[in-house]
């Protein structure tokens, strides 16, 4: 696809993140005043361990930043564009996660800067430190282009000073913005600025009267009663949410940042801050929140979410990307379960992408998720890659080798199937090896069951034993896949269809409610090795 053809067709196209692009092709229809670069931001609160939440924001958000770029014709690397990933780690400890080592390190600095307090796993400088390292650890992994930008280090080191002094000289009208939201016990303490206890060290909600806004200099009643002046400036002080929030975008310049639904009520309120004190809101999305597996909220204080290793664990890079890509606007549940037809989802459409005209390529996930590591989709790079086998197969494979299969048995089953089975050869494929274990291991293994086969499926099975006897391993998997098909098919088994006849297949020689396609697992598996499945199903029923 030339330049010229691949922003035409990004342009027209549907694909969520063009749209979102558009937004800001008409917030600078001439570009950004004197070409200074667009500038995305994402915001990371880091009271708790970073989940897929949190990743899912920045790789969301540089799907949005690489559509921008196509659309006006830019590469990476011309800078065009900046992606910053803000860590609020100035906030208040509010209360102690669910899911953290040494509770009572935390439990003893409630109330503190998340960077001030001590790391309870002892890996780091504080708490904040450790928790801002894991994220950046997993972006850095994946190939995100990114400035992380600590809200610590700008309020300690005065950056943020200026636009400090601009909230202080608006305290009255972003007050007039913010006492109507609040309910009226609260509206008695509540201040935009948020002074650190110069005593306790803790970031006090109390009511503050700005003394001078120029110098930053406020007075506030603190924890013991005492009367203090002090200036906010230098990192003696902090902003609540949704005016740090707005004096964020100002100070930075922000020009787009997305949002979880829950910050729906934030947007609106910042964005009125954000005019007050002379800055644009920028452009944005509110997405949908991912639930767990009872459809629930996920909470980095609960630690109900899917971690980002977990993902890693029983899944692969590419298929996180994929999932997190659909459907932003719609609700999803992040669990375990979710992988494997991630993972096969998408190698079914990277496989599609070289065969598909312009449109349908900007329509395509993969095309999206190949250009977020600047890969060049447009241009052939990486697309119409497959692997020979899918995920659900390997699952399969692996279930009925048990707990304790091995790596080496998994290429050796491989070689019934697919040419030059090493890992060498197929590192996307050895990939997927690796996470199938792991899923088998801990989740498949421990709870199949085959079952004895009823009569009528017991003879069906005989029939296929037959079949196989002749056939040996001269057969292809479409060849093996017709005849189970024609077996389940003769009204002499009595199946009232294909898939009770399926579903017997996979309860009797594989232990699970759900297969593969049985041709492709009889010639991975191999004919033999299947024919043994099936002696000891029938094995069960003569027991019986």
């Amino acid at each position: 696809m030339t330049e010229n053809a691949l922003i035409e067709a990004a342009r027209v196209s549907k694909a969520w993140p063009f749209q979102e692009a558009q937004k800001l092709l008409k917030r600078f229809p001439q570009g950004k005043p004197d070409g200074a670069p667009v500038l995305f931001e994402t915001g990371y609160g880091p009271s708790g361990l970073p989940h897929i939440g949190t990743f899912q924001e920045v790789l969301r958000t540089t799907l949005v930043r690489r559509a921008y770029e196509a659309l006006i014709g830019a590469r990476p690397e011309d800078g065009k564009t900046r992606l910053v990933a803000f860590s609020d780690d100035m906030d208040g400890l509010r209360k102690v996660p669910d899911n953290i080592p040494n509770a009572q390190v935390l439990a003893a600095n409630l109330g503190k800067p998340l960077s001030r307090i001590p790391d309870p796993f002892g890996t780091h400088e504080s708490f904040a430190h450790h928790n801002n390292a894991m994220l950046r650890d997993f972006l850095d992994r994946f190939g995100f282009d990114y400035e992380f930008v600590s809200a610590s280090d700008r309020y300690n080191s005065g950056a943020f000073d200026a636009a400090l002094a601009r909230v202080l000289e608006c305290n009255q009208a972003i007050l007039d913005v913010m006492l109507p939201t609040l309910r009226e016990e609260r509206r008695k303490t509540y201040s935009p600025i948020l002074p650190v206890s110069p005593t306790s060290g803790v970031v006090l909600q109390v009511p503050v009267e700005v003394v001078d806004a120029a110098t930053g200099l406020i007075r506030f009643t603190d924890e013991d009663g005492s009367v203090v002046e002090q200036s906010a400036f230098g990192g003696k002080a902090k902003l609540q949410w949704k005016v740090d929030w707005a004096m964020r975008w100002y100070a930075l310049g922000v020009d787009y940042e997305m949002c979880g639904k829950d910050l729906t009520d934030s947007v609106i309120q910042s964005g009125k801050i954000v005019q007050i004190l002379g800055g644009r809101k920028p452009e944005g999305l509110i997405y949908e929140l991912f639930l767990d597996e009872n459809g629930e909220k996920i909470s980095k204080s609960k630690g109900n979410g899917l971690t980002i290793e977990q993902w890693l664990t029983y899944g692969t890079e590419e298929s996180l990307g994929f999932y997190l890509f659909r459907e932003p606007k719609s609700a999803k549940q992040l669990h375990v379960g979710v992988i494997p037809k991630a993972v096969d989802e998408y190698w079914q459409f990277r496989g599609n992408l070289a065969g598909q005209a312009a449109d349908k390529q900007l329509g395509n996930p993969v095309w999206h998720l190949l250009r977020a590591n600047g890969a060049k989709a447009s241009s052939g790079e990486g697309a119409g890659d497959t692997v020979p086998v899918t995920f659900a197969l390997l699952l399969n494979l692996v279930g009925v080798l048990g707990a304790e299969a091995t790596a080496e048995q998994v290429w050796s089953y491989l070689g019934n199937y697919v040419a030059d089975a090493s890992p060498e050869a197929h590192p996307d494929l050895a990939e997927m090896v690796r996470a199938a274990l792991a899923t088998n291991r801990d989740f498949i293994a421990p709870t199949l069951q085959r079952r004895a086969p009823t009569a009528n499926e017991a003879a069906a099975l005989k029939a296929l034993d037959d079949y196989l006897a002749v056939a040996g391993g001269k057969l292809s998997a479409e060849d093996l896949q017709n005849a189970v098909y024609e077996i389940g098919k003769n009204e002499a088994y009595r199946f009232e269809n294909l898939r009770d006849w399926f579903k017997a297949l996979y309860e009797t020689l594989l232990g699970s409610p759900q297969g593969p396609r049985m041709g492709s697992f009889i010639a991975l598996y191999g004919v033999p090795e299947t024919r043994k499945l099936i002696a000891e199903a029938l094995a069960m029923d003569s027991a019986a």
